[in-house]
């Protein structure tokens, strides 16, 4: 047996997520398919944790195992001419038998796109939330989101029926920026900068709740509309309560960036 690690970029948009579904196509399906082409049996592929219908990732990271002797390079290339265009593996590293995508994951990043402006441009409309003006207050929603660094209860940002042994978190860091101007980058190519801007939420952390980076991107726009000043991202983590929070942003924004081990 070989054992491998997989680093996998996809476009979520048609998709019910990572994990395998009754109905629908997902990417742990997908993977599992074009492993199975490979060597004329099934294949178990494990990730390193679930993303949900829609949204997309830039360094998700799956193992599995295969009985054949085969080096890396030519697993990902095997790999990618059997996968739809949607789903590549980026790269493909061998590794012990003990490795685990899962349970050997010490944190993730994930990155929230913001489109703030009249007009998104059309190319991109599946990969940000297109939030039209006023113009976000992006300064006081970096001062929010710094407010959600080290260890709290985040039950406030839960989605509604999970149940779990603790909702407490670490977060490593959490900031928001604006990534330039239709003008200025590459997103919005050949529109005015009057069109919008794009803005990006990162947050690192040791783990997440379900829904808990969207909702707290959905927290982070009432306080960049204006509604909320930045110090309400305290009370609304305080509370423990889901009502207390914003609405859960659109799965489309949302990426899972990296996994670290």
């Amino acid at each position: 047996m070989r054992f491998f690690r997989l680093t996998i970029a996809y476009d979520g948009a048609g998709l019910v997520g990572w994990q395998r579904q009754a109905s629908g196509i997902s990417v742990q399906g997908l993977l599992e398919a074009a492993a199975a082409a490979l060597v004329g049996h099934d294949v178990a592929v494990t990730g390193a944790g679930r993303t949900d219908a829609g949204v997309h990732a830039l360094g998700q990271v799956a193992s599995l195992s295969l009985d054949r002797a085969i080096d890396a390079v030519t697993l990902s290339r095997a790999l990618n001419f059997r996968l739809p265009s949607q789903v590549r593996v980026v790269e493909a590293v061998e590794v012990e038998a003990s490795f685990h995508a899962r349970f050997d994951a010490r944190g993730k990043t994930y990155r929230y796109h913001v489109w703030n402006g009249p007009v998104v441009p059309p190319t991109h409309r599946a990969f940000v939330w297109h939030v039209p003006l006023p113009e976000l207050d992006v300064e006081a929603m970096n001062q929010a989101a710094h407010l959600l660094e080290g260890c709290h209860d985040f039950a406030a940002f839960q989605s509604l029926g999970t149940e779990l042994s603790t909702t407490e978190r670490v977060v490593f860091s959490s900031a928001v920026r604006t990534v330039g101007a239709a003008a200025d980058t590459g997103l919005a190519a050949g529109l005015s900068a009057s069109a919008g801007t794009l803005i990006a939420y990162e947050v690192s952390g040791s783990g997440f709740l379900r829904h808990m980076v969207r909702s707290v991107a959905g927290t982070l726009i009432d306080i960049g509309r204006g509604r909320r000043d930045a110090g309400w991202m305290l009370e609304v983590l305080s509370s423990k309560d889901r009502a207390r929070a914003g609405q859960t942003a659109p799965a489309e924004g949302l990426f899972l960036v990296r996994v670290v081990y």
